[in-house]
């Protein structure tokens, strides 16, 4: 076989191979959760995570968007969190893990919905 030949198969071989599942936590505050409760303006259902985005009252008073960014939607499933869990509109309260570098920015770990459950989100 010509070595063109074994480079295409070979690339073709490694191309197909699955990438293994990673998500780094390194940028986020894993020590401890910060706590917010706001109005959900948007929300990003799409792979590999969902994105919510929260209108939340500042401690000036004025109102700050965070971005919360969760696991995939089969994660969310196995934790019996659908597309009907949340929706545009509804308040919410949430425990996160914020960005390091204080930014509005969480790591989603739990959230409280319209139905009162508390549901794990990563």
């Amino acid at each position: 076989m010509p070595v063109r030949a074994v480079i295409l198969v070979v690339a073709g071989w490694v191309a197909s191979v699955p990438v293994w599942p990673h998500h780094s936590h390194t940028n986020h505050d894993m020590t401890e959760y910060h706590h917010l409760t706001g109005t959900v303006r948007d929300i990003h259902w799409i792979n590999p995570h969902i994105w919510l985005y929260v209108e939340v009252t500042g401690d000036d008073g004025e109102l700050e968007v965070w971005a919360l960014e969760t696991a995939t939607p089969a994660q969310l499933a196995v934790n019996g969190v659908t597309r009907d869990t949340v929706h545009v509109g509804d308040t919410i309260s949430a425990r996160c893990h914020q960005l390091r570098d204080g930014s509005n920015g969480c790591l989603l770990g739990y959230l409280t919905g319209r139905d009162g459950m508390e549901r794990p989100w990563d």
